[in-house]
């Protein structure tokens, strides 16, 4: 146990030796996460000149040389302090600030060190020799591992501060620059539009933000911190790009090439849009701005700051200022189309003018979307008849595009065109028109009031450059007050109104109700028929067969009739043909007859004794017994009273009488008479036919007595 503590005891003292030796030999080990910063204690070149911290010549002070990961040799210690500090690391998508405690001095025009060859501040010794300048630097670290020389730079990281061995009198001024790109997203890219990245640095964001981007459709104006300042009578630095063949600055990414090419300090004309852009915070600073959106329905009217005076475009009747070409200092004469635009707010601002129909409201409480009308109410009127309403109207506007221009430099924008000039002429014209207007005329001839005030209006409007659509009059208010005591005079003229027009609506109403009625009746004649359209369609065909029937049987008849009238006639004729030849002959028969009659009467000399001749044949034809058992009284002359004498006694008296010649008589005219009508009948004259019938018949006459 003693041997083996013994042995343990002289390895230790030759290690401890060896140690001792080799650092009194000067032998130094170096980690490979840090570098060695050489401090020379003395020197046979002596100190360091007047200002300067690092020794680059091998005076005595701080080495512009570093010592890497190893073993170094010859570094003896009572000539040589050795400080390890560690290797600077910029984590990835990162920016590291770089300050320079030794270099030349910064001209009076300069805030920031000018960027010299130097391996990323690697290497010490190239960047004092090539003129690198004290101070905070214009160069920045990307994200990596950097060996630096701490004694000669000071790293200002996100996590740490990287400021070496060299003691500080006040070592809070890095932290307190760390503090400030902290606050502002300094430590990481600009990103514009792609929702990652730094946040503008004008609007900083808690610590603790999940979000460190521009919105999508912002821009980020730059404001140069370092290099000549802007020409006199300018409010913003030029835009300036590299020629053909020559290095561009990339967006303000290489501060040297930005001031080689001319770049002026402050405010930036050019922008940046979508990207990923690794700027110094200490060179230039940017500022998120929304993009300059004109809607549809809309022209932006631009106002320039910027550029050299341009010729006026207006011609000598405009003076309400000048127009001028893009590009120009001034109101541009081309406003801008609808669309989006990355336009600098700080060079150019953009007047929104509405090229479609707009609405504007003097309606008291009511705003439209746009803004225009938000300080406008209800006109307040004086009638004719005394009412004082308060007047809501809405007025439909557009402006010509190609106008817009001319309107912003008459008026400004077109919130002063409302408030400055429309208002007060259309509140002036409608109190003119109250005034000679009753009260009644504005609920009821809104309408005509309407289209003159439209007329007359926009002939007015013109005047601006403004057309005037339409003028839309609403329902008048009554301003009420203790005199009116709560009763709103205007709602009793429409209670009139109302009145009047219910009224009239319900004799619209009656009158739709009956024709409403005698439709329904229709309806349910229709529903009966449509019910009954079978049977209906089946009857009207019986009825057309029916009716076809009849007709056949009316023509049949017509046609039996005709046939039968015919016949008829025909029979007729027949008849009166035969009856006038039977006539005939009867009556040339009884003619005859007659005519022998007449002459048997002549023969007889007196028609008694030719009645009592025929009687005689008569009764001797007869089956009659002469003598009747029973005897027939035919009644008296009445004279003396008798019973009468028979007919019998009346025969024989008038035989005695013609055989005694008693009584007899005498032919008379009157015998002439019915002759010379016989022979009249016969169409003959005097005795000529009856007397050859005569002849014929009777053969000659007997004698005639004296």
């Amino acid at each position: 146990m003693g041997l083996l503590l013994s042995f343990v005891l002289v390895l230790l003292g030759v290690a401890l030796a060896f140690l001792i030796g080799a650092w009194l030999l000067g032998v130094r080990y170096i980690p490979h996460t840090k570098v060695g910063i050489v401090e020379k204690l003395w020197a046979s070149k002596g100190s360091l000149k007047e200002g300067r911290i690092v020794a680059a010549e091998g005076e005595a002070g701080y080495q512009t040389d570093i010592l890497r990961g190893g073993v170094h040799t010859f570094y003896y210690p009572w000539q040589y302090r050795i400080h390890r500090e560690p290797l600077v690391s910029i984590p990835e998508g990162k920016i590291g600030y770089v300050y320079s405690r030794d270099g030349e001095p910064l001209a009076p025009v300069q805030t920031l060190g000018r960027v010299v060859s130097c391996t990323n501040f690697q290497d010490a010794r190239a960047f004092l020799k090539a003129g690198g300048q004290r101070g905070r630097q214009r160069a920045i670290l990307r994200e990596g591992v950097y060996a630096i020389n701490l004694a000669l730079f000071v790293v200002v990281a996100e996590d740490r501060v990287y400021q070496g061995p060299v003691p500080e009198k006040n070592p809070e001024i890095y932290a307190g620059w760390q503090a400030q790109l902290r606050a502002i997203h300094g430590f990481t890219p600009v990103v514009v539009g792609t929702g990652t990245g730094a946040k503008p640095d004008a609007q900083p964001a808690p610590a603790d933000a999940a979000g460190t981007s521009l919105r999508d459709d912002d821009i980020a104006v730059v404001t140069v911190h370092d290099g000549p300042p802007i020409e006199s009578g300018e409010v913003i630095a030029p835009e300036v790009h590299a020629e053909a063949g020559q290095h561009d600055h990339d967006c303000f990414q290489d501060p040297e090439a930005l001031l080689a090419l001319g770049g002026r300090r402050g405010k930036q004309l050019q922008v940046l849009t979508d990207g990923t852009y690794f700027v110094n915070r200490w060179f230039a600073t940017v500022e998120s701005k929304p993009k300059t959106v004109i809607p549809i329905g809309y022209v932006g009217v631009v106002v320039s700051y910027y550029g050299h005076l341009g010729e006026d475009l207006t011609g000598e009747q405009f003076r309400y200022g000048e127009q001028v070409e893009r590009g120009r200092r001034g109101v541009w004469r081309k406003p801008l189309p609808p669309g989006k635009y990355p336009l600098n707010p700080y060079a150019l601002k953009v007047e929104l003018v509405p090229t479609v129909n707009f609405v504007l409201r003097w309606i008291t409480g009511m705003v439209e979307e746009h803004q225009y009308d938000k300080d406008l109410s209800s006109i307040a009127l004086i009638t004719a008849d005394g009412y004082e309403p308060m007047l809501p109207l809405s007025l439909v506007l557009h402006i010509d595009y190609e106008m817009a221009p001319r309107v912003v430099q008459r008026f400004g924008d077109v919130k002063r065109l409302i408030s400055q000039t429309l208002d007060p002429i259309i509140s002036a014209y409608f109190r003119d028109v109250a005034q000679t207007t009753q009260m009644l005329d504005l609920l009821t001839r809104r309408e005509e009031i309407q289209n003159r005030a439209t007329g007359e209006l926009g002939r007015r409007f013109r005047d601006y450059d403004i057309t005037c659509v339409a003028v839309l009059i609403g329902r008048p208010e009554s301003q009420l007050d203790a005199a009116h005591k709560g009763q709103d005079p205007i709602q009793g003229l429409f209670d009139q109104l109302r009145q009047r027009r219910l009224a009239n609506e319900q004799i619209e109403t009656y009158a739709r109700q009956q024709e409403a009625a005698t439709k329904q009746r229709e309806l349910n004649e229709a529903r009966a028929t449509a019910d009954k359209q079978t049977e209906l369609t089946q009857t009207h065909v019986d009825i057309a067969i029916a009716g076809n029937r009849g007709e056949a049987q009316l023509a049949e008849a017509r046609r039996l009739a005709e046939r039968d009238v015919t016949r008829a006639d025909g029979e007729a004729r027949a008849r009166e043909l035969l009856g006038r030849g039977e006539a005939s002959r009867i009556a040339q028969t009884g003619l005859s007859e007659a005519g022998v009659f007449l002459k048997k009467i002549r023969a007889y000399g007196d028609p008694r004794l030719f009645a009592m001749n025929l009687l005689t044949e008569q009764m001797a034809r007869s089956q009659q017994p002469l003598v009747p058992q029973r005897v027939l009284m035919m009644g008296g002359d009445g004279q003396d009273g008798a019973a009468g004498v028979s007919l019998f006694g009346k025969l024989m008296a008038l035989l005695l009488s013609e055989k005694g010649g008693i009584g007899v008589a005498a032919p008379g005219n009157d015998l002439a008479d019915v002759e010379q009508f016989v022979n009249g009948l016969a169409g003959g004259t005097g005795q000529s036919k009856p007397a050859a019938a005569d002849q014929a018949a009777a053969g000659p006459a007997p004698a005639t007595h004296a």
